[in-house]
């Protein structure tokens, strides 16, 4: 019986980690890509890699087998297409003409920021799973708000134009601090509309967001990840205001932005 159990659970187990192993792979085909100039390919596996990031994470917790494996091996998949990833496309891209110490200080950015902010993540999972939210921007969104500045300029001037690299190294900046900040960001969704109405507002914003997404490509993607991120951040800002000014308040309700 207890045979049968396990082997019951790691057939349930394959799924999520093939998603996991296809993050990691996409990463790794990015970075490939990038190395060969392939600047617009590597972003588009970078987001797929997001996709699967969502996903492998969701399907684990619907099927009842979330483990620290899961969530370690997530982790260094993560390191790979959103930390190393960015780092190598910042160093290819956006850092040319600078003294090799400033080249490889911003490029190096991305890696040890969202590493720290993995391994925070990770403790704040084991000790509690429920929250509706990130603290400090997850590194999926950091990469993917990182590549959509080069998919977005890259789509408005045309071939071996990827933006201003003064602009992308001030964004760079920002994405780090952000990764280790304490300001809540929303999870991805749940894919159902029967977990409440902030739930279905997000889903509904999701999907509004996917299909822009593949019909406008690269023209919306920056749009949709800067107004994710300082929606997020005035909301953080606001509620902090609020409970600052009643000091004996304590907050027992859900933050929508969450």
């Amino acid at each position: 019986m207890k045979d049968r159990t396990y082997k019951r659970k790691l057939n349930k187990q394959f799924f999520p980690n093939i998603l996991t192993i296809l993050n990691m792979f996409l990463g790794f085909i990015a970075i490939v890509l990038i190395m060969q100039g392939e600047y617009y390919n590597a972003g588009v596996l970078v987001l797929l890699a997001g996709l699967m990031d969502i996903f492998d994470g969701k399907i684990a917790r619907i099927l009842g087998i979330s483990s620290k494996f899961g969530l370690e091996f997530d982790s260094l998949a993560d390191t790979v297409s959103f930390c190393v990833v960015p780092s190598v496309l910042v160093y290819a891209l956006y850092v040319d003409g600078l003294s090799p110490l400033l080249s490889v200080s911003f490029s190096f950015i991305p890696l040890v920021f969202g590493t720290i902010r993995l391994a925070k993540y990770n403790l704040d999972a084991s000790d509690d799973d429920t929250k509706n939210y990130f603290v400090g921007l997850s590194t999926p969104i950091a990469a993917i708000t990182l590549f959509s500045y080069m998919l977005f300029n890259n789509q408005i001037w045309g071939d071996e134009q990827y933006g201003d690299p003064r602009t992308a190294l001030i964004l760079v900046v920002l994405l780090g601090l952000l990764m280790v900040s304490n300001i809540h960001f929303p999870k991805a969704p749940l894919i159902t509309f029967r977990s409440g109405i902030t739930n279905s507002l997000l889903l509904l914003a999701f999907i509004f967001c996917a299909v822009a997404l593949v019909i406008w490509k690269g023209f919306v993607l920056l749009p949709i990840c800067m107004t994710y991120i300082i929606w997020n951040i005035v909301l953080w800002m606001i509620k902090s205001h609020h409970q600052a000014i009643k000091p004996g308040h304590i907050d027992k309700t859900n933050y929508l932005g969450d």
